[in-house]
């Protein structure tokens, strides 16, 4: 996803000032070796943005991206989950025999709401290398759960350590090569590795007073990798940020279904329960700025700060690195999302042009038109091989979806309707008299006689 950081393809020339004085600004504020920032829109990588000079940073450079790790574990076990190997709703003892914390699900790892500690005991396993998976679970008893399922949010990378162990007994391979094999190389990320690969970014601690640098290590995680082990670029993550935002524009749908991507953005949890602003999904961490919500995750590991977030709706998001282990202001996550709603306040989602569409089928033709229910004026068309429902007396909702399942039968994909079915009531006479949606009756009367 190479870009020409000279011509900005896709933002406006004031957006890109804003972009390149925030990165700066953060930088210089944040007191990080280098920051870099890179934003992608419909599946292409659109502006870079870098400032600092240890070292300088560019789209190819590798950076620790930490527990963004996470959202690539969470996919893979969906994957397992889409091809009928586990249930989201299995306790851990199905898969991983003989477990003292056997009793959560897979969901609750998912979610953070397992009631699992944070940490693995022993030495900080972000700063130290780790042991192997037998070790993990060997590690493990009833002490480990810090509160109850669904008690709360608790942030746990235990958990992740534990689905990636439940990955590679499922799976019969290592969690990286599953990474490598059924994420990475279909959607062409080939600078993201386990271990760094040159050109690649030192990590370091800034020193709070004197502002000198000490070089982190760089330990293999071991069997808490799939809690934050991996290594990318801007040029690479951006295509795991355009796949997050919408599977299909990146070429991913053979990764993972849109159904079960947008199964991710479903919170499991409100992780901040005074302003709801926060969340987690399956995998994903989810941030409510005004009226918008942003999916992704922030990440950390001895000596490097990331952040992906997406904006779903208009598939724009925006992925940032830093070589330090802090960065003072919003830190990473704040500079991140507030990046992404620079863009958003600046450039105008694209409007796609009204086409003439083709006629709706003989037998589809006599559902369109008005339909009413309980004195609410309803219109239904015939758009991209749907029935589209849409309320004419309510507007600003979101129009109900219906395909066709079976003769006079149709299931709704979209809006407060979505999974129910449509029936076709017909008269003596084989016309069509009414829509049912859900035990709901529109009817061509507004007041029907009863």
């Amino acid at each position: 996803m190479a870009v020409d950081p000279n011509s900005h393809p896709g933002l406006l020339p004031d957006t890109v000032a804003r972009l390149d004085a925030a990165v700066a600004a953060a930088q210089a504020t944040g007191r990080v070796p280098s920051l870099i920032a890179g934003v992608v829109r419909a599946g292409t990588l659109v502006h870079v943005a870098g400032a600092g000079e240890v070292p300088t940073p560019t789209a190819d450079l590798q950076y620790r991206i930490g527990s963004i790790s996470k959202t690539l574990t969470a996919a893979l076990v969906l994957r397992l989950r889409d091809a009928g190997a586990l249930a989201l709703d299995d306790p851990l003892a199905a898969h991983l025999p003989g477990t003292p914390v056997g009793a959560v699900t897979v969901r609750q790892l998912l979610g953070h709401v397992s009631g699992l500690q944070r940490e693995p005991d022993g030495d900080w396993w972000e700063r130290s290398a780790g042991g192997d998976v037998e070790a993990l679970l060997a590690g493990l008893d009833a002490g480990k759960l810090a509160g109850p399922p669904f008690a709360g949010y608790h942030y746990s990378n235990l958990a992740y350590g534990l689905l990636g162990a439940l990955l590679t007994r499922a799976a019969g391979q290592p969690w990286w090569q599953l990474v490598r094999d059924q994420l990475l190389a279909p959607l062409g990320m080939t600078r993201t590795s386990y271990q760094p690969t040159e050109p690649f970014a030192r990590g370091y601690v800034v020193h709070p007073w004197l502002g000198t640098l000490r070089e982190e290590p760089r330990h293999d995680a071991g069997a808490m990798a799939p809690a934050g082990q991996l290594w990318s670029t801007v040029g690479d993550l951006t295509r795991w940020a355009a796949f997050l935002a919408d599977p299909a524009t990146a070429g991913g749908e053979t990764v993972l279904a849109a159904t079960t991507v947008d199964e991710m953005a479903v919170p499991v949890a409100i992780s901040d329960l005074e302003s709801w602003t926060a969340g987690h999904g399956l995998g994903v961490e989810l941030w409510r700025r005004g009226e918008r919500v942003y999916l992704g995750h922030t990440g950390s590991m001895p000596g490097y700060l990331a952040v992906l977030v997406v904006h779903r709706r208009s598939r724009t998001g925006v992925v940032a690195f830093a070589n330090a282990y802090t960065m003072l202001g919003s830190g990473i996550g704040g500079f991140g999302i507030d990046l992404l709603t620079t863009v958003l306040d600046n450039e105008p989602e694209p409007v796609s042009p009204w086409r003439p569409g083709e006629p709706a089928p003989a037998e589809v033709a006599p559902l369109t038109g008005r339909w009413w229910w309980m004195g609410r004026e309803y219109e239904a068309g015939w758009t991209d091989g749907a029935l589209v429902l849409r309320a004419v007396t309510m507007p600003g909702g979101t129009p109900w979806r219906f395909t066709p399942e079976a003769p006079d039968v149709w299931r709704c994909h979209t809006g407060m309707n979505t999974g129910e079915i449509l029936t076709v009531r017909r008269g003596p006479d084989g016309a069509v008299s009414a829509l049912d949606i859900a035990t709901f009756v529109f009817r061509r009367d507004v007041l029907p006689a009863e």
